[in-house]
């Protein structure tokens, strides 16, 4: 098959999906079989990070190609601005046809950012109505993450979760099936974005039966709280986790039930995938599978993400396009901010006029075909668990993670795996340590963001209590669909019809 200069893209999204628990990255417990399929022919990033390990923010910078503390994106419940332009918005000025299905966290009246098509509603509010409070840490609003995940893990019949991603990956199929019965030539884009893997830890028993009781590995790595660095106990506060500490049997449930839940992910991406095939353009697309953020799974005695360890930042990535690249792995820190240059070039064209062409990002093309490419991530946490502006730069061996109110942490992830030994206060690494202090200084004014988070968060809360009042009107997508054109109508020729959606085509007609 010819391959098109300007090729279908579709990226498969997880939520909360940690690579530690995937087969393609070294777990031989969990069954993912298709997306080990996707990895075999495809390219592997083994150090892929998010750049916020928390979700809106996490989307909007993936799709903007800029941290948080550029575009305002500082946690679940900031506005992505209507004037910020968009991977989408890119390829649909490149002649794409552009569409989302799932969850993808906009919050503000603008909930489409760039795509022609959104085929769900989000399973997350859109409002101002999860804004954190720098100013009063202590109190923990009713949104935030509970330990009730955890302490009543286990198996289900049914969750708003089960029938939201069973949604997504329907009408995924569907429009597939539908650009493929179809007359129009334009590429298209397309985002499918589920919502588990992430909490709560509840599964049917089909896949919560997958797996043993006695399979289920314990945490690794557990740090008593009176160990653990100041953001990791700030984490516990917000979590409850002192308030509701989870016992070994619940623990050993989640993980079990996180497990199932990959395990349901990856037979809906082996649904869509089916159809990809079916609907003969597999050959041309290009197929990327990535996740929003990690879980710690109980790792060091923390839970869920919002931090910088490996557990809570770390990502699966994959692109899989075999007639394109050949199939490798990629050791080289990369990053989400990376995917907007890398989508542009995978279009065929540069990035327009009018957008952010010096981004935060560097396109993958070059590890994608084998060559040397850069090697680095940078994070920015600005949300829920937090007081202070954090920070993180991931490079070569090393992770340096700064927050103004905190010591400062290194980690050397080649000789220190589990980072457990914080290098920052060794005498021997004191030149390693000042040489990112001042990298820190020069990329990024931390007062500045400091004060415009705090205004930030001042605003919306007074917005979220205002608006609680009197009429509202929400900004929650509500997906439309004109049912007058919807399978068999009156005005129809029905002959017409019939054939025109049969697939493939009766031959002769």
């Amino acid at each position: 098959m010819v391959r098109s200069a300007q090729p279908n893209i579709l990226i498969l999204m997880a939520d909360q999906m940690a690579p530690s628990a995937l087969p393609t990255y070294g777990h031989d417990l969990v069954k993912a079989p298709n997306i080990a399929r996707l990895a075999e022919h495809g390219v592997v990033f083994d150090s892929a990070y998010c750049n916020s390990p928390l979700c809106a923010p996490s989307r909007f910078l993936m799709l903007s190609g800029l941290l948080p503390s550029r575009i305002g994106a500082y946690d679940n419940a900031c506005e992505f601005a209507a004037d910020q332009p968009t991977i989408a918005h890119m390829l649909r000025f490149r002649g794409y046809r552009t569409i989302l299905a799932g969850k993808m966290h906009f919050v503000g009246p603008d909930q489409l950012h760039g795509f022609e098509e959104r085929l769900t509603t989000d399973i997350y509010p859109a409002d101002f109505g999860w804004t954190p409070d720098w100013t009063d840490f202590a109190h923990r609003p009713s949104w935030y993450h509970s330990m009730d995940s955890v302490t009543g893990a286990g198996p289900c019949i049914r969750t708003n979760q089960l029938d939201y991603d069973e949604e997504v990956s329907f009408v995924t199929r569907r429009k597939l099936f539908e650009i493929a019965r179809g007359k129009d030539t334009q590429p298209f884009f397309m985002v499918m974005s589920l919502t588990h893997p992430h909490d709560p830890f509840a599964i049917p028993r089909r896949y919560w039966d997958m797996y043993d009781d006695a399979d289920i590995a314990p945490p690794r790595v557990r740090i008593a709280p009176a160990d653990q660095d100041p953001h990791s106990r700030r984490l516990r506060h917000v979590i409850g986790l002192d308030l509701d500490a989870p016992t070994d049997d619940q623990v050993r449930a989640a993980r079990r039930a996180y497990y199932g839940a990959i395990s349901f992910v990856d037979e809906q991406i082996g649904s869509v995938l089916e159809a990809l095939g079916e609907s003969g353009m597999a050959d041309d697309t290009i197929i990327l599978l990535i996740g929003d953020h990690g879980e710690m799974l109980g790792e060091r005695d923390l839970w869920y993400k919002m931090n910088f360890f490996e557990g809570g930042a770390r990502i699966p990535m994959i692109v899989h396009a075999p007639g394109r690249f050949a199939p490798h792995r990629v050791a080289a820190s990369v990053s989400l901010v990376d995917l907007l240059p890398t989508l542009a070039d995978l279009a065929g064209g540069d990035i327009p006029q009018g957008m952010a062409t010096a981004g935060d990002g560097t396109s993958l093309m070059p590890h994608l075909l084998g060559e040397p490419g850069h090697d680095e991530a940078i994070g920015e946490y600005l949300a829920e668990g937090a007081i202070a502006p954090i920070v993180m730069i991931r490079r070569d061996h090393w992770k340096f993670i700064h927050c103004p109110v905190d010591p400062d942490q290194l980690f050397d992830l080649v000789a220190d795996p589990d980072e457990l030994d914080n290098l920052a206060g060794d005498p021997a690494h004191v030149v390693t340590v000042a040489a990112f202090l001042r990298e820190i200084s020069e990329r990024w004014e931390l007062p500045r963001i400091e004060a415009e988070v705090l205004a930030s968060q001042r605003r919306r809360r007074l917005i979220a209590a205002a608006s609680a009042n009197g009429m509202t009107k929400a900004w929650d997508y509500q997906p439309f669909r004109d049912a007058a054109q919807d399978y068999v109508r009156g005005h129809m020729d029905l002959e017409q019809l019939e054939a025109s959606a049969r697939f493939p085509r009766v031959r002769g007609e």
